[in-house]
């Protein structure tokens, strides 16, 4: 009887999480840029749930719950490297410059530029295979976004 009380408020196993592609390896990206600065505001979600709607082809709900995976995936992530490189081995270089303007409109999301953020797209720039003046375009294209 007291296992059977026990079993009873045992949470229940959480579903394993998918294998990243590229669209969740991006979407994980986002989130990791969102939180680098220890403050995950609600601009930033709204941003990150509009960016993936627009690339997937989502609903509101759906780009919801492809933000809800991708930031359990970024929590048992690899680094940003490995993610960047996902992207980079698995699709087009206009959609690594399009992969980089997302995640800068998510910087630009609250109006604040933040050192810990820079350094997520510094990073993952790199590990795109694209240049600071790729960065700089993608960026302005992102800023003329906002």
């Amino acid at each position: 009887m007291f296992s059977g009380i026990l079993n009873a408020f045992k949470a229940p196993k959480p579903e394993p999480l998918p294998e990243p592609d590229a669209k969740l390896a991006l979407g994980a990206l986002l989130v990791r840029v969102a939180l680098s600065d220890h403050r995950y505001r609600i601009e930033e979600i709204g941003r990150i749930d509009r960016l993936l709607a627009r690339i997937n082809g989502l609903n509101p709900i759906d780009a919801a719950k492809m933000r809800a995976t991708c930031e359990k995936l970024e929590k048992q992530a690899p680094d940003t490297q490995d993610f960047a490189h996902l992207i980079r081995e698995t699709v087009s270089f206009e959609a690594r410059i399009d992969a980089l303007e997302a995640m800068w409109e998510v910087v630009l999301a609250d109006g604040v530029r933040r050192d810990e953020e820079i350094a997520v797209i510094q990073t993952a720039q790199e590990a795109l295979g694209l240049s600071q003046s790729d960065s700089d375009a993608a960026r302005s294209r992102a800023e003329s976004e906002m």
